[in-house]
């Protein structure tokens, strides 16, 4: 097949962008990323991935969620933010400020019609009935006829259906634009306790978001270029299978509930081609960190099935198996089918890549974090003024990437992986050092020995932080004073 060149991107429309973002799907979770170690099959994202391409070095920018999710909308660091560590909940106040561009909004600017379905888990201002905080996971002060404000509308969207926060987190009830639907007059538990509405129920969350996303698609004017970023709440917690899943995998309810997870990729996908918007539609299909303990890492490679593949760790921690994620990239109008690439990504890069494709430059303020990886979609290097890839976990732990080598300012998994900080002995290295090209299972510390490389890396990360970027451009600003480097003390 010959690729199609640069050309395209001037001269044709600019393409349908489709982002669809699992939660907490493993490295290792799909079949044709793990072939070797992976017992569970993925015919929709394998397909995806003939049709296009593979990239097998690309990271999100956290291990967990919330945080991860920023990146990608804002092509800009969490850390760089008062969220230091840890995630937002169903209740909290909006982590993005009402000033700051995102992908959607700047889409949105050039003409596109722009969607948001599924999970969204960066905070809302929630309408109540009286001036005192919101206390807790069961508030009484939530007015549910009000006008929810800073949220999806409020960030770039033409529309938006989902829930506050993870599907595990309350309140429990679905949100359309600036509105509950209903009420949340009843109280459930799907994990913790809160609001509820009383007919909504965890196990149909996944189908609806399948069931919208496909709406959106099916609606949309193939004269107007679109965006739709569809997040998925599975295979996160709650797992819960639909009953036509439920033993489909022979692995338990993750294995189903990926499977279904899968299915519904599939159906997206299918909306698309249905559509007629294949050729000049740009699909990313990954997921916002590894997959989670909750899942049963032990048991499902007991039976044959390693969630991280080849990597070590999951979710939550600074090994890769906690934020070195599935992408794989279809446009059939660009993309070469079965390609693969080894070039080393970030999920910030999105708002870069965009930019890049519809042929503007990144606003100034916005999207410091990000790269455009455009060229990689014709098998050409990407340039990039960014000098490596900076990881951050659950607890707010750093490491760096550059090239071959990485950096953690952590002397264990930095997450929930054994052994965590507070498990490795006090005289053990204060940092690890890895040859990723010969190690990429991070087994062999070479933090003593290569003395001049940290300090290297060390160096670079600092002014990434400083800097307020980690691109070429005018300094920026932290949204906070003083970001701590090392989390544990020498």
């Amino acid at each position: 097949m010959t690729v199609v060149g640069l050309s395209v991107f001037a001269e044709n429309t600019p393409p349908n962008i489709v982002f669809i973002l699992a939660d907490d799907l493993g490295y290792g979770d799909v079949q044709c990323l793990n072939p070797d170690r992976g017992k569970i099959a993925t015919p929709a994202m394998d397909r995806l991935a003939k049709q296009g391409m593979i990239f097998t070095d690309a990271h999100s920018t956290s291990s967990v969620c919330t945080p991860t999710r920023y990146g990608i909308l804002t092509g800009r660091y969490n850390w760089r933010t008062q969220l230091q560590k840890s995630v937002l909940y169903g209740f909290s106040k909006p982590l993005i400020d009402k000033d700051r561009q995102t992908v959607a909004g700047f889409l949105k600017q050039r003409g596109y019609n722009t969607g948001a379905i599924g999970k969204w888990h960066l905070g809302l201002d929630l309408p109540m009935t009286d001036d005192q905080p919101i206390q807790g996971n069961n508030p009484a002060n939530i007015d549910w006829k009000g006008t929810i404000k800073n949220g999806p509308v409020d960030r770039g969207f033409d529309y938006y259906f989902g829930i506050s926060a993870s599907l595990d987190m309350p309140p429990y009830i679905y949100i359309e634009n600036e509105r509950f639907v209903g009420e949340g007059t009843a109280t459930k538990a799907f994990n913790r306790k809160g609001p509820a509405e009383p007919e909504f129920e965890a196990v149909d969350v996944l189908p609806m978001i399948g069931k919208k996303a496909v709406e959106f698609i099916s609606k949309q004017d193939a004269s107007k270029p679109f965006f739709a970023y569809v997040a998925f709440t599975s295979p996160h917690t709650p797992i819960l299978p639909s009953t036509p899943w439920q033993g489909k995998s022979t692995l338990g309810k993750y294995g189903d509930f990926v499977m279904q997870t899968d299915a519904v990729v599939g159906d997206i996908v299918d909306a698309i081609d249905q559509a007629g918007f294949s050729n000049n539609t740009l699909v990313i299909m990954t997921s916002d960190n590894g997959c989670s303990k909750a899942a049963g890492i032990t048991k499902l490679q007991e039976l044959g099935h390693y969630p991280s593949g080849h990597l070590r760790g999951s979710k939550a921690d600074l090994w890769d198996g906690g934020h070195r994620v599935p992408f794989i990239v279809r446009w059939p109008k660009v993309i070469e089918p079965g390609s693969i690439s080894d070039q080393l990504i970030c999920q910030s890069d999105l708002m870069a890549t965009c930019a890049d494709i519809i042929g503007v430059s990144v606003p100034e303020g916005a999207g410091e974090d990000s790269v455009s990886i455009r060229p990689a979609l014709s098998n050409q290097p990407i340039v990039s003024t960014r000098a490596g890839v900076i990881h951050h976990s659950i607890g707010g732990y750093f490491a760096y990437r550059q090239g071959k080598w990485k950096l953690l300012l952590a002397r264990g998994s930095a997450g929930w992986t054994s052994p965590t900080e507070k498990q490795m002995p006090k005289d053990s290295p204060i940092g690890q050092l890895f040859d990723m090209q010969s190690d990429p299972g991070e087994t062999t510390n070479l933090y003593d020995s290569h003395p001049e490389v940290v300090e290297k890396l060390v160096s670079q990360l600092t002014s990434d932080i400083e800097r307020g970027r980690s691109t070429d451009g005018p300094p920026a600003k932290n949204d906070v004073e003083e970001i701590v480097l090392w989390k544990n003390a020498k």
